[in-house]
């Protein structure tokens, strides 16, 4: 049994998982996200760049974040991650079965770009001092 209350720790918890999870650790994830979303707009048809930031701006933006952010930034991709992985599987069988892509994964698409913005938002909030929002 603790003696600490359940909200502190939640926040060493994080702080833990933070640690546990090195910066690297989560811009190799970053990356096989944007990769798996290339994959995604080769079935949407969309020609548009993938990457809304290049990888050192996010790097900088990972080490000036507070470890807290950190974690959530981490959840986020997971999410990203477990919406993106059944969609290009489904997407994968209706390509073998010859039928079109382009509405589901179009629609994935923006799932995709909207969850990517809310990580990056997370990040950038962070980084933009109090009085400039």
């Amino acid at each position: 049994m603790t003696a600490l209350p359940p909200e502190q720790m939640r926040a060493l918890q994080a702080t833990a998982e933070a640690v546990r999870q090195p910066l690297d650790s989560l811009l190799l994830r970053w990356e096989e996200l944007h990769d798996q979303a290339a994959r995604l707009a080769d079935f949407a048809g969309v020609t548009r760049s993938v990457a809304a930031i290049g990888r050192a701006q996010f790097v900088a933006l990972l080490k000036a974040a507070p470890s807290r952010e950190r974690q959530l930034v981490w959840q986020g991709v997971e999410d990203i991650d477990a919406m993106l992985q059944p969609g290009l599987i489904a997407l994968g069988t209706l390509r073998r079965r010859k039928q079109d892509t382009t509405i589901p994964a179009a629609a994935l698409w923006q799932e995709f770009i909207a969850a990517r913005d809310g990580v990056l938002d997370i990040l950038r909030k962070e980084t933009v001092p109090a009085s400039a929002r």
